[in-house]
């Protein structure tokens, strides 16, 4: 059974930082592209950030290009996420995801974890 668990949301305040992490289990992690999206109270799915099977290659919504770094360490079988300079606009719940093979901001149905909250507020 594939298992995805997210970790690292919180309380921060605008201009501050957060590193998210995504342990995986069940499922060849070295071999898959990643992804994450968020959704906002009320919004729907929002692809933010996508990264390739080694690692090399990473993608990213313009909305936080320039602000969050995705990473992966497929030793560990963990997938990252770093969030710097967060705006209030980026309070959501954050998931992880197995990436779709043939859609750069889609993921697999089925293989996205529970999420982890980000709270962006003064």
């Amino acid at each position: 059974e594939v298992q995805l668990v997210e970790s690292g949301g919180g309380l921060v305040q605008p201009g501050g930082s957060l590193r998210l992490s995504c342990a995986a289990s069940g499922l060849t992690f070295s071999r898959y592209p990643m992804t994450w999206v968020r959704q906002a109270p009320g919004k729907g799915l929002e692809w933010v950030s996508r990264i390739s099977s080694d690692g090399g290659s990473t993608y990213y919504a313009d909305s936080v290009k320039g602000r969050f770094t995705i990473s992966r360490d497929n030793a560990k079988n963990t997938l990252y996420l770093q969030l710097n300079s967060l705006k209030t606009e980026d309070t959501a719940m954050y998931y992880c995801a197995k990436a779709s093979s043939t859609v750069l901001s889609g993921f697999e149905p089925g293989y996205r974890g529970q999420g982890t909250q980000v709270t962006v507020s003064s």
